[in-house]
């Protein structure tokens, strides 16, 4: 499991970027929903600037290894609104963040060839 994340470690810190940026163009767009247009636009600029990291991720590791860590985008989601949003995180939330790095780890931890 470690053999696999060294080996694809460029590519994983490229695609956790990824998904910071994108999950901010997100948070951006619902900021935006009061019609603050600005947000609108950095919204769209930070999603497609982690769009473009994602592809650059894919060049530095497996797929199989890459593609699961954009599930990170959930946990984010919920950790932002939680911060910015002043949504609340149930007990339900937790265990799904729990289970999601679960699955994240042995996942993208079975590519050590």
């Amino acid at each position: 499991m470690i053999a696999s994340f060294k080996k694809n470690r460029k590519g994983i810190y490229f695609i956790c970027i990824s998904s910071i940026l994108a999950c901010i163009g997100q948070l951006l767009w619902k900021l935006s929903g009061d019609g603050n247009i600005l947000y609108l636009i950095f919204g769209f600029g930070f999603y497609g600037i982690g769009a473009l990291v994602m592809l650059i991720a894919y060049k530095f590791g497996s797929l199989s290894v890459i593609q699961p860590f954009l599930s990170l985008n959930y946990i984010l989601s919920i950790l932002f609104g939680y911060f910015f949003l002043n949504e609340i995180i149930t007990i339900n939330k937790i265990i799904g963040i729990i289970i999601i790095m679960i699955g994240v780890t042995l996942i993208a931890g079975g590519d050590s060839e």
